[in-house]
């Protein structure tokens, strides 16, 4: 018997029972569906991490307090600020860092924000000029933070979108007066909307001058003589001056601090960020892929146990069919042959539904206003498509040997 009338027989079979066809496939449908819709969204979450770490601005460096084990931990140093104001300023040399563009030190506290009757609890923070361009965070209206309002301490903010939304309800924000942990603060900017990273909800913050922060706002202490604070995020000027700029910032920060062993900062590049946050979402898409993987095993199962049904019902068929020379080899094909075809067919459906599954999540809206990206890969349609045919294959050759193994007498002599 050749692959032709192998297939005409299969067909032949499958099409007399079409009911009990389909919902066999029914399993494998669901299964191939889950797993493409399932792995799209892991990958969207992955190229979204991606894009919106990306869109914090390019080539940085981020410093932060604390040293970092061999093993990555952050140790116990972490708990206090070993950065300063002065730091930042100190990393501005050209002389000593050439590799740097621009820096934006920041420092981070939560305040409760009122106007006009309406009440959130949102993070402040501290930031100089540079930060709009470093951290990539422009204004839809309104101006940014200026060097004169650094130097003046002045009381001015400039609102994260959704705060925004929050406090005005659709009235303009801009040269309103709002309070700050009980001090007065004048709206002056608010940002575009861009949504969560993976510091946070960049559109559920405000910002005010460092000094103004450290002055008015916040009871941040002393390091070393200097004004503490939360972060320094540095801009270099390309990304393969990576490790040049590192250990120019390292001899810098390890002169003023006067460390001799351990460093008392930690660095941290762009790369490596989203390094590991992809890693992280890719073994989500992994997870979420072996979850899915577990309903095409028992699709699986369930072809197993209609071809088994199958074989029970042509015992005389089978019996004819060796009678008139059919060859164990023959048999065992047609069995086959019917058991990929189910699952190839319940394979193709199933990408066509998990394909429609994804656009349609795809757009959602869930927590924070972020929309749920999914895409969907030609990797996963091919994993759904080859372990649906392997699931078949699989799962048809017990019943197809059982069929292939019967005696003809006691086929023919089956009631």
């Amino acid at each position: 018997m050749n692959l032709r009338e192998s297939l005409r027989t299969a067909l032949t079979s499958l099409f007399s029972n079409r009911l009990r066809s389909f919902l066999t496939m029914l399993g494998i449908i669901i299964g191939v569906a889950a797993v493409i819709s399932l792995m799209s969204i892991g990958k969207g979450v992955e190229t979204s991490i991606t894009d919106r770490l990306t869109s914090m601005g390019t080539n940085l460096l981020f410093i932060s307090p604390g040293a970092t084990s061999q093993s990555g931990v952050r140790g116990a140093q972490g708990s206090a600020s070993t950065l300063t104001y002065e730091d930042a300023l100190a990393l501005e040399d050209p002389v000593l860092a050439p590799s740097v563009v621009a820096v934006a030190p920041e420092a981070n506290t939560f305040g409760q924000v009122v106007y006009s009757g309406n009440n959130i609890n949102t993070r402040v923070v501290g930031v100089t000029p540079e930060y709009e361009y470093v951290r990539n965070m422009p204004v839809a209206e309104g101006s940014f933070i200026t060097s004169q309002n650094i130097s003046a301490r002045s009381n001015v903010a400039v609102l994260g979108a959704d705060v925004a939304a929050a406090l005005f309800e659709g009235e303009d924000p801009i040269d309103k007066s709002i309070r700050i942990n009980n001090v007065n603060v004048r709206v002056i900017g608010v940002l575009e909307a861009k949504g969560g990273t993976a510091f946070g909800l960049t559109d559920d913050q405000i910002l005010v001058p460092l000094t103004t922060m450290q002055a008015r706002l916040s009871s941040a202490g002393q390091f070393r003589g200097g004004s503490s604070i939360t972060q320094i995020s540095v801009q270099i000027v390309n990304a393969k001056a990576k490790d040049q700029a590192i250990a120019e910032i390292s001899a810098i920060l390890r002169d003023r601090h006067s460390v001799l062993y351990e460093d008392d900062f930690t660095i941290t590049s762009q790369e490596d960020v989203i390094e590991a946050s992809t890693e992280i979402a890719g073994i989500l898409t992994v997870f979420l892929g072996g979850i899915a993987a577990i309903s095409l095993l028992v699709g699986g199962i369930g072809i197993m146990n209609i071809m088994l049904v199958s074989v029970t019902e042509r015992t005389r068929e089978i019996g004819i069919r060796k009678a008139v020379g059919a060859r164990k080899r023959d048999i065992l094909a047609q069995f086959l042959t019917e058991a990929t075809l189910l699952s190839l067919t319940g394979g193709i459906v199933g990408i066509l539904v998990g394909v429609g599954i994804s656009r349609l999540i795809g757009g959602v809206s869930v927590f924070g206003g972020n929309e749920i990206r999914a895409v969907v890969g030609a990797d996963s349609v091919l994993l759904a498509t080859l372990f649906s045919i392997a699931v078949g294959l699989f799962f048809g050759i017990f019943p197809a040997q059982r069929a292939a193994d019967l005696r003809p007498i006691e086929a023919l002599r089956y009631e």
